[in-house]
């Protein structure tokens, strides 16, 4: 367990630096995904939590995204921060965060966000924009000076990694790769060639 930690913490002193640096949103990862006959997919979401635990996002649970983590629970999370040359690639098992957790996180989503994920259904397609807005307008009404609840269907999920790689640019393409993996239930550690 102590070289998980090491990895955890490694994480942690690099997205740190990211944040130090003054990117718009050092949190945007890419999440892929497949569905249960391997077609992929991939598309930016926000880290919200790292522990022990793991990795943690929030989405629609009926979206594209939402569908294929049911169908198949692996993913891979990337980050790459531009301006240190530097990314990490997580991969593992993913399941959804405890409804009181999702709920935490929730109240403290601004409200037309909270709106927002109440009038997307997300992934499916849209007549035009305007249905969307008259969907925030209506629930505007609906939740007036009230808190707006979290949708069931809106929730978190943490993907508990069985690999992270570090990446980090060097001159002539001979970039830095450190690995930490789980092999056999034991966690293991070693560079990797470019």
């Amino acid at each position: 367990m102590e070289v998980y930690r090491e990895a955890i913490d490694r994480f942690r002193r690099l997205f740190e630096c990211a944040h130090k640096v003054g990117l718009p949103e050092p949190a945007a990862m890419t999440l892929a995904t497949a569905d249960r006959h391997g077609r992929s997919s991939a598309r930016t979401v926000l880290l919200k939590e790292v522990s022990d635990a793991g990795f943690v996002f929030y989405t629609n649970a009926h979206s594209r995204k939402g569908r294929q983590l049911n169908e198949n629970p692996r993913a891979a999370l990337c980050l790459f921060w531009q301006p240190l040359m530097q990314q990490v690639l997580i991969e593992g098992e993913v399941g959804m965060v405890d409804p009181r957790e999702a709920d935490i996180y929730w109240a403290t989503r601004a409200r037309p966000s909270q709106l927002g994920a109440w009038a997307s259904q997300q992934s499916e397609p849209l007549e035009n924009r305007q249905c969307l807005n008259d969907r925030v307008e209506q629930l505007e009404a609906r939740y007036a000076d009230q808190p707006v609840p979290r949708p069931a269907h809106w929730t978190g999920y943490r993907l508990a990694p069985d690999l992270i790689e570090f990446w980090c640019a060097r001159p002539g393409r001979l970039h830095d790769r450190y690995r930490y993996w789980l092999e056999s239930g034991i966690w293991q550690c070693g560079w990797i060639q470019p």
